[in-house]
């Protein structure tokens, strides 16, 4: 039973250590940088807390009693794990261990993402990550709440209190059946699909990708008109597929091999895409500040 009038510290665990290993007092205070009496006044006091013997002692040598070696593998499990908690805590601190959570539009995920992720995970190997794709408006939401750390999202309306940075510039793309009679060779402009129905996006998950559309056609004296809206590449290509409607989508969101459908890249249009990266100005995650040095 532990003696109730003193407390156990890492310093008595060492000591203890440190003499187990060397079994002379002279050699042990010679490596922790104390006086041979200061480690004996050390181990007895170490000895008085545990209320056992750890050492025999003569004139000549000394050596581990029995419940001194019974003690050798707990001390030795204590400092284990001692030094392994202090140096998770280290990196943590760091931004070299912990968990990064990260939201992202599917389109991000297409190009710009998968690099960054890829490099941030073979140099951080420790740090957990929590990738989940959402809207606009949830990443928002999800930032607001502190259950992501960092978006990437097609909107730049944020509170003030947030940091936002443009990480990626592209094209739009338009998005037809495979049979359209619009095609690559006779496409001239956005214009030609007047009169078409389109699928997009709702304006209320993201209303600056939204405008951006809209914009997009006013140029060509059109305002689309829009059959179905839908949040996923996927949902919006089965749509085309079945002749429900034309789209514009994010270049980087094209998937030309799993729908008989076809992209016209706008590459003459002065309107772009933009992605961007968003974050909290008073983050408390440390590992954040090494992923957006990366960004």
């Amino acid at each position: 039973m532990l003696s109730k009038t003193n407390q156990l510290e890492i310093r008595h665990i060492r000591y203890f250590l440190i003499l187990a290993d060397t079994l002379h007092f002279r050699k042990a205070a010679e490596k922790i940088f104390i006086s041979q009496s200061a480690l004996s006044q050390q181990i007895n006091l170490l000895e008085t807390i545990l209320n056992v013997k750890l050492f025999e002692r003569t004139n000549r040598r000394v050596s581990l009693s029995v419940a001194g070696v019974l003690f050798l593998e707990e001390a030795k499990g204590i400092m284990n794990y001692f030094d392994t908690s202090l140096k998770r805590w280290q990196q943590s601190l760091d931004g070299n261990n912990g968990q990064l959570k990260i939201s992202f539009v599917g389109s991000a995920m297409k190009n710009y993402l998968p690099p960054i992720i890829k490099q941030f995970t073979n140099d951080f190997s420790n740090v957990r990550l929590s990738l989940e794709e959402l809207t606009n408006s949830d990443q928002l939401r999800g930032l607001e709440q502190d259950n992501i750390d960092i978006g990437f999202m097609r909107s730049n309306k944020v509170l003030p209190h947030m940091n936002i940075k443009p990480v990626y510039i592209e094209n739009f793309s338009l998005v037809l059946p495979q049979d359209h009679p619009i095609n690559g060779k006779n496409f001239n402009n956005i214009g030609q699909c007047a009169n078409e129905s389109f699928i997009l996006y709702p304006n209320e998950s993201s209303p600056m990708y939204f405008q951006q559309i809209l914009n997009l056609c006013s140029k060509h004296n059109f305002s689309p008109k829009i059959s179905h809206r839908a949040i996923h590449g996927g949902t919006i290509f089965k749509l085309v597929e079945n002749g429900m409607g034309l789209s514009i989508i994010p270049n980087s969101l094209k998937d030309e091999n799993n729908y008989k459908i076809r992209f016209i890249e706008l590459n003459n249009s002065e309107l772009k895409t933009e992605l961007f990266a968003v974050w909290k100005k008073d983050y408390k995650n440390p590992v954040l500040k090494s992923f957006l040095k990366r960004i």
